[in-house]
């Protein structure tokens, strides 16, 4: 009776020993499985598409860093250079001079340099700008929309869930991959 006991006793612990090895590979898959997922999640960064963007201001408001993530860029391929630029000047402006009451971005971000005439060329100043949209809105109105908001990646926090995303009317925020981060107007390439 006793040698049957023992190999009853071996088996016993034989299977316990298979239980607890099935049971550390389902684990360490487990674990393997959820680092891939967040891997991949890490690979996307929030933007906003700009052409499907109506330049509401939420994103000077709603966003969590001070100032915006958001700033406005310039596809200078699609720019005419024009005196009269539509995201530079306010409309109907007293004169097209470079006086603050002519200019239709709140902080100055847009420097005005003349070319040759009639041509100049619009620089953004990330710096200065708060990402509101109205230069966007301008050019988008009264020029060719070549002035688009993005979000610098360099600035932004990459939220889970974005504040601006969350709000914003035209749902032109989305998750892009991280190696191809802008989307783009023209021939501009940033990043």
């Amino acid at each position: 009776m006793s040698s049957k006991e023992e190999p009853v006793s071996h088996s016993r612990r034989r299977l316990i020993r298979n239980g607890m090895q099935v049971t550390l590979a389902i684990s360490l898959i487990g674990i393997a499985g959820r680092t891939v997922l967040k891997s991949a999640s890490d690979d996307l960064v929030w933007q906003l598409d700009p052409f499907k963007c109506v330049q509401c201001g939420r994103c000077a408001k709603e966003c969590v860093m001070s100032p915006s993530a958001v700033k406005c860029v310039h596809a200078y391929a699609l720019c005419g250079y024009c005196d009269l630029c539509g995201g530079y000047l306010k409309p109907d402006p007293n004169a097209r001079t470079t006086a603050a009451e002519n200019q239709l971005c709140p902080t100055a971000a847009i420097k005005r340099k003349y070319i040759e005439d009639p041509y100049f060329e619009y620089v953004i100043d990330e710096k200065l700008c708060i990402g509101c949209g109205k230069c966007v809105a301008g050019c988008t109105s009264f020029g060719n929309g070549s002035l688009h908001l993005q979000v610098r990646h360099d600035l932004c926090r990459n939220c889970n869930e974005c504040a601006i995303a969350r709000v914003c009317p035209s749902e032109a925020f989305s998750r892009v991959p991280s190696h191809k981060p802008y989307l783009i107007k023209g021939d501009f390439k940033k990043g």
